[in-house]
């Protein structure tokens, strides 16, 4: 008779090796699964903080305006402004945080910034009708943060805007218009904002930019799928826009030298206004209704890393 155990046991350790193999897996991208996502495993890679290395900011405290003293008016800030309430996130506090989980009336949502690829996105925080929070998973795809949601710990991406492993992989978030602009830009926009503080319960030198070097160097610190070809510095800050499958960018250099500050663009067989301010160097873009459209500020190579086959507006050629 043939001895069973000999042949169950071999069996046994093999699928044994393969359920650590998988646990390890795990553990080397921050305790998150990565296989079978929308993208592949081996170009999710470590940024260096574990999970909630970076920790995100869950009850933001704000302040008015007034109070800002902190911040000078050539600082960069994200606003928002929902139902007439408008609200400022420093990116000083965000190059700290990268995500705020935050609402104003019955809108909640996640503000996120990546430094390392200078963008700058709001999303609206419900998923399948429920609220979720988002934390900073410590792992990057072409350079950007990985986003998780904590009810799940699916990871979206932060510029595609969806989710790439998990239980909602392929889901996509719906953007919420913001401006990346400076402070007195925004106040003089909104002399009301409220001001994210820096009481954020955490001990973090908002006075110091830790990716100050970083945003005029060439290099970059991660891969990214597709290297941007060098017609502008790798760092060249863009305003992107994606409608369906068309993309565009608008170079700041480019838009410097237009000689103008609005002006309207074609592609995606629709229309947009484009307006520019030289001063402030921030802009942003509206439907021809003048609704603000959910545009993206991010450095040329991680437009170009997410969208290879973007158009790119020329100063004098487009209009």
């Amino acid at each position: 008779m043939m001895n069973t155990r000999t042949i169950i046991q071999p069996c046994c350790i093999v699928l044994s090796l393969l359920l650590i193999t998988e646990v390890a897996s795990a553990e080397q991208k921050n305790g998150f699964a990565v296989d079978h996502g929308l993208i592949d495993a081996e170009d999710i890679v470590r940024g260096g903080p574990a999970k909630d290395g970076i920790p995100a900011i869950d009850k933001p405290e704000f302040i008015d305006a007034d109070n800002a003293n902190f911040l000078k008016d050539s600082d960069h800030i994200l606003g928002i402004e929902i139902d007439g309430i408008a609200k400022a996130y420093p990116v000083s506090i965000l190059n700290w945080h990268e995500i705020v989980n935050d609402a104003i009336e019955k809108t909640a949502y996640t503000v996120s910034y990546c430094p390392l690829c200078g963008t700058g996105i709001a999303f609206d925080r419900d998923v399948d009708g429920k609220i979720h929070s988002f934390g900073v998973s410590g792992l990057l795809y072409n350079s950007d943060v990985l986003m998780y949601d904590r009810e799940t710990e699916s990871l979206w991406s932060q510029i595609m805007g969806k989710a790439v492993t998990g239980r909602y992989k392929g889901t996509a978030l719906h953007p919420i218009p913001i401006r990346h602009t400076t402070w007195s830009n925004w106040k003089q926009l909104y002399p009301t904002t409220q001001v994210l503080s820096t009481d954020t319960g955490y001990s973090r030198q908002y006075g110091r930019d830790p990716y100050e070097a970083y945003q005029h160097a060439s290099q970059t610190y991660f891969p990214v799928t597709h290297k941007a070809p060098g017609r502008y510095h790798p760092k060249e800050r863009v305003l992107g826009i994606t409608d369906g499958h068309s993309q565009k960018a608008y170079p700041f250099i480019e838009l410097n030298k237009n000689n103008s500050h609005r002006f309207s663009d074609h592609f995606g067989g629709k229309t947009y206004i484009i307006y520019w301010n030289r001063d402030e160097q921030s802009g942003y873009l509206t439907d021809e209704k003048g609704a603000i459209m959910p545009a993206i500020q991010a450095y040329w190579f991680a437009w170009y890393a997410f969208h290879p086959d973007t158009t790119v507006f020329t100063a004098g050629t487009d209009k």
